[in-house]
């Protein structure tokens, strides 16, 4: 021990000396020596604390980005994992999985190639990562390798929003292609045709689908204001009223399909901060919603309530309920879960999609209760403001 104590002291002098021996040069005597030593020392001991500091910095910084950044030396042992890296050390199947692609990559890395692998991970839920392997060299045109770095780039979000533009372009094209292809087919019938009977019904079915092109129409550029609205103009709503006015003009519209329509309102006077316009949106989307989905006979209730600081508007129908697998997904733009039946009702598939954003722009919620063969129960439920008049 003694021995190995001795060479290990023997070992900090030659470097200390040959750290000073530059110094050394130009002084006489031992103070000198001592003396050129200690500053020698102490500005060694500064340029530590600075690249120590440096590298904290550096390190705080790849510690925020979104991806994560894995370093490894010319052994493959890591000595570098920003924060978003060291999530995928936590043992799941799934980490181990990217654990052995992110190994590849740096093997292949520290031979000198740059290495890129996608890799599909489905626990616990769906993602995709894009591992980018990349040899860190001494000097940029160096063929020297000290060692390799991997950054981790979790694309996940980028794929379902491309996914979802994509879908929406397709949706939007069929939704766009049936009204039309229907207009350009009655307006060649029309041309040349001379019995008055003819014309009165192609004529109808023309206005028909043209009215269901601009409900379209008009349905994606509610759909486009409202979710780009995401701070909604606030004004005092009186709630009690607006339900009122929605429901009326789709009296009409029910009674030509045999179906009631009851409005329960209690208590009156409610008002809540909103935009207006949004929310008789919201409203008229779900009693139409219920109107169309009911069967001739049935009945439709509407019921405003309040409660522990919310205000609920209830939509219920007696229709054909909805599956349990549907009701998830049932507020997405364009979906739909009988297809064939939306077809004869005319809908957009945008109507409940339309209702969540006003919902969510006003801090509150919908949701859905359901059983099929007996009917559907839709809430929107908002923040309440209650008010008196004057």
């Amino acid at each position: 021990m003694a021995v190995r104590a001795r060479r290990g002291a023997q070992r900090q002098l030659e470097a200390a000396l040959a750290l000073v021996e530059p110094e050394l040069d130009d002084v006489d005597g031992v103070d000198d020596i001592v003396g050129a030593i200690g500053d020698v020392l102490r500005r060694s001991e500064r340029r530590v604390k600075n690249a120590e500091m440096v590298v904290s910095r550096l390190s705080g910084a790849l510690d925020q980005l979104s991806q994560g950044v894995v370093v490894v030396d010319t052994d493959a042992h890591v000595v570098y994992r920003n924060a978003e890296a060291a999530t995928l050390s936590r043992g799941r199947s799934d980490d181990v999985l990217a654990e052995q692609a992110l190994s590849e990559g740096m093997a292949a890395a520290l031979t000198g190639e740059v290495a890129e692998q996608t890799l599909e991970l489905f626990s616990p839920q769906r993602r995709t990562l894009v591992i980018r392997s990349r040899p860190l060299r001494a000097q940029p045109n160096s063929d020297e390798l000290v060692g390799a770095v991997a950054v981790i780039d979790d694309v996940s979000g980028r794929r379902r929003l491309d996914d979802v533009r994509r879908d929406f372009v397709a949706n939007v094209s069929h939704e766009l292609k049936t009204p039309v292809g229907a207009l350009s087919l009655l307006a060649e019938t029309l041309d040349g045709e001379d019995d008055p009977e003819i014309v009165a019904r192609l004529s109808s079915r023309v206005a028909a689908e043209a009215e269901r092109l601009g409900r379209i129409i008009d349905d994606l550029l509610d759909l486009s204001r409202i979710e780009s609205n995401e701070s909604p103009r606030s004004e005092a709503v009186d709630l009690d009223r607006l339900v009122s006015e929605v429901v009326e003009p789709l009296r009409r519209h029910a009674r030509g399909r045999d179906i009631e329509i009851t409005l329960n309102c209690q208590p009156s006077g409610l008002s809540i901060p909103g935009d207006r316009r949004d929310l008789v949106s919201a409203v008229s989307n779900l009693v139409d919603n219920a109107i169309k989905y009911s069967e001739p006979g049935g009945h439709v209730t509407v019921t405003l309530r309040c409660a522990d600081g919310w205000v609920d508007v209830a939509v219920t129908d007696e229709g054909i309920g909805i599956p349990a697998r549907d009701r998830e997904r049932i507020f997405e733009r364009f979906y739909r879960v009988d297809r064939a039946r939306s077809r004869s009702t005319g809908g957009t598939g945008l109507g409940l999609a339309i209702v969540r954003h006003v919902a969510v722009n006003h801090g509150g919620s919908v949701s859905v209760q359901s059983v099929e063969g007996e009917g559907s129960t839709f809430t929107l439920r908002l923040p309440m403001k209650e008010v008196t008049d004057a």
